[in-house]
């Protein structure tokens, strides 16, 4: 049998007759045309060509912005629109993680990367494309030197925004220019991150009795943002051997924020007279805490008076799952406190005798059976149960899916029957 003869391909032939100058041309009309093309042809001529380092750096630079050209549109979009559609906000960041990797590289020579942070710094200075990190990523990865490093804080200085001129006094205390350091920094000292960082950076610098002072006052003035400052203090107070001053501070770290973790950690801390100074203080600042947090305490210090009344104050919660923290808690005191949870999960059930779509038959169904749960196996009390159950179930006879979603999650619900 003859072999059939492979199908030619008329693209490499008319390639292979055609001469240098000719797929010169042809190589360069579709690159400048097509982005693409552009970018594929600088990684594998770069990978096949030995070139100089200098034209390696340029053709890299070329890259960078053909990368750019490519997202420019739809950044654009985001930017004009405040954001825009999951697809383009991928891509978009794709393509700058790309940008990112390349400059990190440091294989870009500097009129390439001057050009590349001028197209990307109004995008920065607007803030509405919503790729904030990303574009402040790709303006630090742009800069390899002290000089490029200083054109981009004076760049953000130049914003006249709090968020950016926090990006450039960063960049002036990495550069070690103390005075554009202090003179932005001086300017807004309101929370305890602003004083710790004016204290770290006297504290770096030798000048340590200069960064405890600032600390110290930013213990005295400062409002929000107080972990790393209070920590800082606490350092220096346990490095002083001031216990009394260091377990102070961890105190208010303890109860700024006050969570179960933050609780038991301190009280790990502590001596027995310690603990049993700070015990009480505690209690009182757990009123401050979120809820859960409350919960969570109270449980784990075994005061279940204060959990259940906790349960009591809220209601079962409406997208709950059984792992549901507070679900665990209302099963674990069922039989110390039945009635109070009983109501508890009461509340759950909101309204029943009205439409509703399935899946909330389903959810209330799941409710029903905790309600069941109680009532039969808790507090033994069946007629309680069936007297309640069979009203719901009479009210709700010509909704399928209800008593379908019921027959399935509750036990004995099928047999229940007559008025309530």
């Amino acid at each position: 049998m003859l072999r059939k003869a492979k199908k030619r391909d008329a693209l490499s032939e008319l390639l292979a007759a055609a001469s240098h100058k000719v797929l010169s041309e042809l190589i360069s009309e579709l690159a400048n045309e097509i982005p693409d093309v552009r970018r594929a042809c600088f990684d594998f001529l770069k990978s096949h060509v030995s070139v100089s380092k200098a034209l390696e750096k340029r053709s890299e630079g070329e890259a960078i912005l053909v990368l750019w050209s490519e997202l420019a549109p739809d950044l654009e979009e985001l930017d004009m629109y405040g954001g825009g559609d999951y697809a383009t906000q991928v891509l978009v960041a794709e393509l700058l993680d790309q940008i990112r990797k390349r400059l990190e590289s440091k294989g870009v020579d500097a009129d390439h990367r001057r050009e590349f942070l001028d197209l990307v710094l109004p995008f920065i200075e607007s803030g509405n494309a919503g790729m904030d990190d990303m574009l402040d990523d790709v303006a630090h990865a742009a800069c390899y030197d002290d000089g490029d490093l200083r054109r981009l804080a004076q760049a953000y200085e130049a914003m006249n925004n709090e968020w950016k001129t926090g990006l450039a006094r960063a960049i002036y205390r990495r550069l070690g220019d103390r005075d554009k350091y202090l003179e932005l920094r001086t300017v807004r000292m309101a929370n305890g991150a602003d004083y710790h960082d004016m204290a770290t950076f006297y504290w770096e610098a030798g000048e340590k009795e200069k960064g405890l002072q600032v600390a110290e006052e930013g213990l005295r003035k400062a409002k929000g943002r107080m972990d790393k400052l209070r920590g800082f203090v606490a350092a220096r107070a346990r490095e002083a051997d001031d216990r009394e001053k260091y377990m102070a501070l961890q105190f208010d770290q303890t109860t700024d924020d006050l969570t179960l973790e933050k609780y038991k950690a301190f009280k790990q801390l502590c001596s027995a007279a310690e603990w049993s100074f700070f015990e009480p203080k505690i209690v009182l600042q757990l009123k401050q805490a979120r809820r859960s947090e409350r919960l969570k305490i109270r449980m784990h210090r075994r005061e279940y008076d204060q959990a259940v009344a906790l349960l009591s104050k809220g209601h079962y919660p409406m997208s709950a799952w059984d792992g549901n923290y507070e679900i665990q808690v209302a099963k674990k005191l069922e039989k110390r406190y039945p009635e109070e949870i009983l109501k508890y999960y009461l509340s759950g059930l909101g309204h029943l005798n009205r439409n509703d779509q399935r899946k909330e038959y389903a959810r209330k169904a799941k409710v029903m059976a905790k309600v069941r749960h109680v009532l039969v196996e808790v507090l033994d009390d069946k007629p309680r149960w069936e007297k309640f159950a069979r009203k719901i179930k009479q009210d709700n006879l010509r909704r399928s899916a209800f008593q379908q979603e019921f027959a399935d999650a509750v036990p004995d619900w099928g047999e229940l029957s007559g008025p309530g």
